[in-house]
């Protein structure tokens, strides 16, 4: 099973929350948007990986504390890739700051909540498992 991590970015904005996704450069999905993350690398903690993948894919910083855990998503079929594992966290920012898509996201950006496009994967699920912890 293939290890990965994703993080789900909450912020508020003129009183309504908004999410930094990203739309994805590669396979599988292209084109689609995405949660922050990617592939575990070997000696990696998931979330060392988290940490990595947010400021590699929208050059957003944060430490290893500021993130919360959210949970582990596993279900067979999430990837069509084949089996992969993703550990999801938060990190809830005061306001939106400025972000780019780099490495492997075409593009970043903030999205209102209640008005999210279509998320690859089972993004939609640890999204709303996220905001609702």
């Amino acid at each position: 099973m293939i290890t990965t991590a994703d993080v789900v970015v909450v912020a508020s904005r003129a009183g309504r929350r908004h999410v930094l996704l990203i739309r994805r450069g590669k396979a599988p999905f292209v084109g689609h948007w995405a949660l922050p993350g990617g592939h575990v690398h070997t000696g990696e903690s998931t979330v060392d990986a988290a940490v990595r993948e947010l400021a590699e894919e929208t050059g957003l910083l944060c430490v290893a504390k500021e993130l919360r855990w959210v949970g582990e998503y596993a279900a067979p079929g999430r990837d069509p890739r084949g089996l992969y594992r993703s550990t999801a966290y938060l990190f809830a920012i005061p306001e939106p700051v400025p972000v780019r898509g780099s490495s492997d996201a075409k593009e970043a950006g903030w999205w209102p909540l209640a008005d999210l496009p279509k998320l690859a994967f089972d993004h939609h699920d640890i999204l709303m498992d996220a905001v609702r912890a």
